[in-house]
């Protein structure tokens, strides 16, 4: 599996295929392993927080999320395959999963919706094991994140999906890897509100067209104002800057 750097932020070349095989193989490993996803929020949140940075480049796998890292691959002499955005993924993911016997466990959201989902995915994959879900409104350390630890150890799922938003989800995962019985622990950002149908999905035209930042801007213009309108043109110029200066990654 190849990898190049965007800003500095590793990301594998692979594409969905590769990440389901490289996932199956985690499982077999029996030592938990991260998945990272990496998206332009994801590259300018690195830009100035190197312990994010850090995490991602040191992730078992660093797949690509987003259209706007594809584009800046592009730009910078490498070609990456389509993006596997894991609220879209999540679906053939349980799929296979129902399919090989492998358990999964939810921790995110507010618990009358991780609940939701996992009702949700239960009905559509009845042979799915779902070993348990939690909330993901505790505190990230002390007692109390020692007691969801231990929770998820008593589950000792296959697959650990853990949806905080970024970059909390990652920093408690870098803290608690060592500690948990999980064999692929996965960000999943809003995967939850999603399969809860709390959020609703770009629709196809526009997520194929690179267009899903706009319509998440539109859906929630007040949380997420500052990562587009600011963040992208950010990202784009320090691309741009990076192929002058650099004519490389």
């Amino acid at each position: 599996m190849d990898d190049l750097r965007v800003l500095d932020v590793r990301v594998d070349d692979i594409d969905k295929t590769g990440l389901e095989r490289s996932i199956l193989s985690g499982v077999r490993n029996g030592q938990s392993r991260l998945f990272a996803y990496v998206n332009v929020h994801a590259v300018n949140l690195a830009r100035t927080d190197a312990r994010f940075r850090e995490i991602i480049n040191r992730a078992s796998v660093a797949y690509c999320d987003g259209e706007g890292v594809r584009v800046a691959a592009r730009m910078l002499g490498r070609q990456l395959p389509p993006r596997t955005v894991l609220s879209y993924w999540v679906w053939d993911l349980c799929r296979i999963m129902e399919r090989e016997g492998l358990s999964v466990y939810f921790l995110g959201a507010r618990e009358p919706v991780v609940a939701k989902a996992a009702a949700v995915l239960r009905d559509r994959y009845p042979g799915l094991k779902i070993a348990g879900w939690h909330h993901g409104y505790f505190r990230k350390e002390g007692d109390e994140s020692r007691n969801v630890v231990e929770e998820i150890n008593r589950a000792s799922p296959d697959v650990l999906f853990v949806g905080f938003g970024m970059p909390l989800q990652e920093y408690w995962i870098d803290e608690n890897l060592g500690l948990l019985r999980a064999g692929v622990v996965l960000p999943s950002g809003s995967m939850i509100d999603y399969i809860a149908g709390e959020k609703r999905a770009t629709p196809s035209w526009m997520a194929n067209s690179g267009l899903e930042w706009l319509y998440r801007l539109l859906r929630e213009p007040r949380r997420l104002w500052r990562r587009y309108l600011l963040g992208n043109p950010l990202f784009m110029l320090r691309v741009i800057a990076r192929r002058i200066r650099f004519g490389r990654m």
